[in-house]
């Protein structure tokens, strides 16, 4: 099996410049990807289930893999929710898959946001992740444009070994991720 090609990349030149510029004297203190969680959000579950299974159809078309359906876990009567009641669905990529949708989302769906210019760069949490927010799924040209019958966000959040938040910015940076101002 060959290994995908941002996984090689990082083994070949991202690893060795994060040791440099960082000064790790161990490759395995060097920060490395360990998964990444997609969550999409469907509050209109709640009146109509059918748009939370069509949110997980599409969300299993992009990731490659089937989502978990998310509940709430209170119930809150201003939004019309019940404790249980299912609202959301996530995926969390690890492995080929993670390296492959990275791949896919740096070099295909990002040049695709409209007005696009760079991803901003205060998703850092200040543990090393950052959180990224797309506003359609429309940018992943697997999804079949006829079949949206709606707009739906998604969260994207990577998750690091990095200790500092410049140590897992440098990570993505050198694996392609494009940061704006």
């Amino acid at each position: 099996m060959n290994t995908p090609r941002l996984a090689q990349r990082y083994k070949d030149d991202v690893a060795g410049a994060l040791a440099r510029e960082f000064g790790y004297s161990s490759p395995m203190a060097t920060p490395r990807l360990k998964k990444i969680v997609i969550n999409m959000g469907v509050g209109e579950a709640v009146s109509d289930a059918k748009v939370l299974d069509q949110a997980v159809e599409e969300l299993g078309t992009i990731a490659g893999q089937r989502p978990a359906v998310t509940r709430a876990r209170k119930s809150i009567s201003n939004f019309k929710l019940r404790a249980g009641v299912a609202i959301g669905c996530r995926v969390t990529l690890r492995g080929t898959r993670m390296w492959e949708f990275l791949d896919r989302l740096t070099s295909l769906a990002l040049p695709r946001v409209r007005d696009f210019r760079g991803v901003s760069p205060r998703g850092f949490d200040g543990r090393g992740n950052y959180t990224l927010g797309l506003k359609d799924q429309l940018v992943f040209p697997e999804v079949n444009y006829n079949k949206v019958q709606k707009t739906k966000g998604m969260n994207v959040c990577f998750v690091t070994t990095a200790r500092t938040d410049a140590e897992a910015k440098a990570l993505l940076r050198g694996l392609g991720m494009p940061f704006g101002r």
